[in-house]
């Protein structure tokens, strides 16, 4: 089930919005604080982030401050504002902007069809991965390591593994990843990468400071590697 993190701060709009997403078929989890649902982000991920800002909140800076941490759709509910500001919120970051009010109808149809939009890998016809001591499933989004607790993936970090895993004992380059897992042509975010790269090594790696299975070949890209039977 996709999970959607609400954040909003007002109480009674994040009542309704978490109502409308879960009638929808959505996992909801929400917060008033997006600066608290960042700094646990690793622990507690989603598939997509809806934020209701109010008229005083710096829209651009909480766009930026998001995109800082996770690449994940990201939807924002706001007071009208002006097309400048409107443009410029969605080049820091936003991916869709709904206007107050928003009907019940629109929104879940706007998160649908981000939600669909964000699966470029279609998972429900993946086959299992198992190599060695590690397998990924598809179906479920979770990835089980030897001697650790099984782990659910976020979308982008299950693109991610089940490129490398796919390529494994191969090297794959930036741009190639950026490609596969976002779904974008163009020069190779480095930054972008070795985020995504750092949290998927917490969730399978027996220690994450010292790589087994997510291998950093310097200036070109990664490469899985396993010991296989």
């Amino acid at each position: 089930m996709m999970q959607v993190m609400v954040i909003a701060a007002d109480q009674n709009e994040k009542e309704i919005i978490t109502f409308v997403l879960r009638r929808a078929g959505l996992a909801v989890a929400s917060s008033s604080d997006h600066q608290r649902v960042l700094k646990n982000w690793t622990e507690h991920p989603a598939d997509l982030m809806v934020v209701a800002s109010l008229e005083d909140q710096a829209l651009i800076r909480i766009a930026e401050e998001v995109r800082a941490v996770t690449q994940i759709p990201l939807l924002m509910i706001v007071d009208r504002i002006g097309e400048k500001d409107r443009c410029d919120l969605l080049q820091n970051g936003a991916d869709v902007i709904l206007d107050r009010p928003v009907s019940a109808q629109v929104l879940s149809a706007q998160i649908q069809a981000l939600l669909r939009r964000s699966a470029a890998v279609p998972s429900f016809v993946l086959p299992t991965l198992a190599l060695n001591e590690i397998t990924l499933d598809p179906s479920a989004r979770t990835v089980s390591v030897s001697g650790k607790e099984t782990r659910r993936l976020t979308q982008l970090e299950f693109r991610l593994l089940y490129t490398l895993m796919t390529n494994r004992g191969q090297v794959v380059p930036l741009d190639v990843l950026v490609e596969r897992v976002w779904g974008y042509t163009g020069g190779g975010n480095r930054d972008l990468v070795r985020g995504l790269v750092s949290r998927l090594r917490r969730k399978i790696e027996p220690d994450p400071e010292q790589a087994y299975f997510l291998e950093t070949i310097p200036g070109v890209g990664y490469r899985f590697t396993v010991e296989e039977i």
